[in-house]
C-alpha cells in the first residue's frame, strides 16, 4: 500500500516494542494477548503517521484474522475432544494399557516411546505432559530415575504431537498458513522424522538401560486399580484415537475430523462411563477432571475444555493481526528481504527458515508467531526456487515449533516447570528430539537431498 513511505527501521521499531512489551507479561505473569494488542497500538499509530488511513489499518487486521478463521474453530473444537477423551475413558485407557505392557520394561525408552504415541492422539504436547507425563514422572520418582532425564525423554516424546499430530492446533496453524494439505506434509516430515525417531529411541534405551523397571511395581499397580475403579476400560476405547488417525491420514478435513471424535467421545460418556449429558456438556465447555481413589490421578486427568482455550485463540489471533500489519504494510518484507533476498541456494534457503523461525520463537516466547511469520513471507520464496511449501511447512516444525522447550523463558518451558515442578535446566539436556530435529532437517535440505527428492517426486 504505501511501500515508499515505510522504512525498514519502523518495522524494527515495532517489533522491538512488541517484544518488550511479551517480555513485560512473561515477567509479569499477564497473558501474552496484551503484548500483541500493545504491539498492534503501537504499530497502528506509527503507521497513521506514515501516511495510512485509519480503514487501511483496520481492513488489513480484518483480512488477516479472516484468513485463518477456521483455525479459531479448531483450537476450541481441540480444548472440548481432549476434555471429552478425558470423561470418555479414552485418555484413561491409554494411560492404563501403556502401563501394562511397561512392566520390566526399560523405563526411559518406554517413557519416550508411550508419551510420544500418546501425544499423537492428544494433540498437545503441554496437555501430554500433563496427564501421562506426570503420571510417568511419579512412577519414575519411585523407581530412582532422575528427573532431569526422565523428563527430557517425556519432553521429546510429547513434542511429537506439536509436530505431526492431526489435531495439534500447532500443526495446522502451519498447515493453515503454509496452504499444505496434512497428508502430503506428513509425507515431506517422514524425512526427518524417522531418522530422529530412531536416534532418540537408540539413546534413551542406552540411558535407561541403568533404570530398568524390574523391582517394585505398587506405583504402577495403583494408578491401574484407580483408572479401573474410576471408569470403564476396554480395547474398544482405543477405536476412536485410531479412527482420528485413520480419518486424517486418508484425507478426510481436520474440522468434520475432530467433530466427528467430538461427538464419538460424548457417545460413550453417556453410554459406556454413564455420565449424565449436563455433565459431559460441563466438561466440555469448563473442563474434566477425574474422580478416582487416587488424588494423585486425578489431579492428573484434567483438561480445562472450550473455557481454557479462549486464551490460546486471543493470542494466536494477534499474533495473526500484528503480522498482518507487518505484512501488507511491506514493514516484514523490509526486514526479511536482505536476509533472503540474494538467497539462490535450496539448503540455504531451508538453513535461514529454520534460523528465523527459531529466533522468533526465541525471541517471542510462543510458537504461533515462529509459524506464522516465516510461512507468510517466505512463501513466494521458495516458489521462486521450485521448493513446495510441505517443505516449508516441514522446516519450521522442525525448528521453532520443537525448539520452545528448550527455551527457559518460553512459555512452553515454563509451564512444564510450573506442572512438573523439575528444574527447567535440569531437563533440557535430556530433551534429545528437540535438539536433534534442526540438526536433521538441516542435513536432509542438502542440495544433494533435496534434488533427490525433486527427482523422485517427479518420476512418481
Amino acid at each position: 500500500m504505501k511501500d515508499n513511505i515505510v522504512k525498514k527501521q519502523d518495522a524494527y521499531c515495532i517489533s522491538l516494542f512488541s517484544l518488550i512489551l511479551i517480555a513485560v507479561c512473561i515477567f509479569f505473569n499477564f497473558s501474552l494477548f496484551f503484548g500483541f494488542l500493545g504491539g498492534i497500538i503501537f504499530s497502528f499509530l506509527l503507521l497513521l503517521k506514515k501516511g495510512f488511513s485509519v480503514d487501511d489499518l483496520v481492513q488489513i487486521i480484518l483480512e488477516s484474522l479472516k484468513e485463518c478463521g477456521l483455525l479459531y474453530l479448531l483450537i476450541l473444537l481441540i480444548g472440548a475432544t481432549i476434555s471429552i477423551w478425558l470423561s470418555s475413558g479414552v485418555v484413561p485407557a491409554m494411560i492404563y494399557y501403556g502401563f501394562q505392557y511397561m512392566q520390566g520394561m526399560n523405563f526411559l525408552f518406554s517413557a519416550f516411546v508411550i508419551t510420544s504415541i500418546m501425544g499423537i492422539f492428544m494433540g498437545t504436547a503441554v496437555g501430554t505432559i500433563s496427564t501421562m507425563g506426570i503420571a510417568l514422572l511419579g512412577i519414575g520418582r519411585g523407581f530412582g530415575v532422575p528427573e532431569g532425564v526422565l523428563l527430557g525423554a517425556i519432553v521429546s516424546g510429547a513434542y511429537i504431537a506439536d509436530k505431526i499430530s492431526p489435531i495439534s492446533g500447532l500443526l495446522n496453524l502451519t498447515l493453515s498458513t503454509t496452504q499444505t494439505t496434512y497428508k502430503e506434509t506428513l509425507k515431506a516430515m517422514t524425512q526427518t522424522l524417522v531418522p530422529v525417531y530412531i536416534l532418540t529411541v537408540l539413546i534413551y534405551y542406552y540411558i535407561g538401560k541403568t533404570y530398568n523397571v524390574n523391582g517394585e511395581l505398587d506405583s504402577l499397580q495403583e494408578y491401574q486399580w484407580a483408572i479401573l475403579d474410576g471408569f470403564y476400560i476396554s480395547p474398544l476405547l482405543l477405536l476412536l484415537p485410531l479412527g482420528v488417525l485413520c480419518l486424517t491420514i486418508v484425507g478426510v478435513k481436520i474440522i468434520p475430523t475432530i467433530s466427528l471424535a467430538l461427538l464419538g467421545g460424548i457417545i460413550v460418556s453417556t453410554s459406556l462411563q454413564g455420565m449424565p449429558v449436563f455433565d459431559v456438556f460441563h466438561a466440555m465447555f469448563f473442563g474434566f477432571k477425574g474422580n478416582t481413589a487416587s488424588s494423585e490421578l486425578n489431579s492428573i486427568l484434567f483438561s480445562g475444555g472450550i473455557k481454557s482455550m479462549f486464551e490460546v485463540v486471543l493470542i494466536v489471533g494477534g499474533a495473526i493481526a500484528l503480522s498482518g500489519i507487518l505484512e501488507k504494510s511491506g514493514l516484514i518484507r523490509l526486514m526479511i528481504h536482505e536476509a533472503i533476498a540474494k538467497t539462490k541456494s535450496r539448503s540455504k534457503l531451508i538453513f535461514k527458515t529454520g534460523v528465523i523461525s527459531s529466533i522468533l520463537t526465541a525471541t517471542t516466547c510462543d510458537q504461533a508467531v515462529g509459524i506464522i511469520i516465516p510461512s507468510r513471507f517466505l512463501k513466494d520464496k521458495y516458489q521462486e526456487l521450485g521448493l513446495n511449501n510441505r517443505i516449508l511447512a516441514r522446516t519450521i516444525s522442525d525448528t521453532g515449533t520443537v525448539i520452545a522447550p528448550l527455551i527457559p523463558w518460553n512459555v512452553n518451558a515454563l509451564i512444564i516447570g510450573m506442572i512438573s515442578g523439575v528444574s527447567i535446566t535440569s531437563y533440557i539436556p535430556y530433551a534429545v528430539l528437540c535438539y536433534l530435529f534442526p540438526i536433521v532437517t538441516m542435513i536432509v535440505g542438502s542440495e544433494f537431498k533435496i534434488e533427490k527428492a525433486i527427482s523422485i517426486e517427479m518420476e512418481s
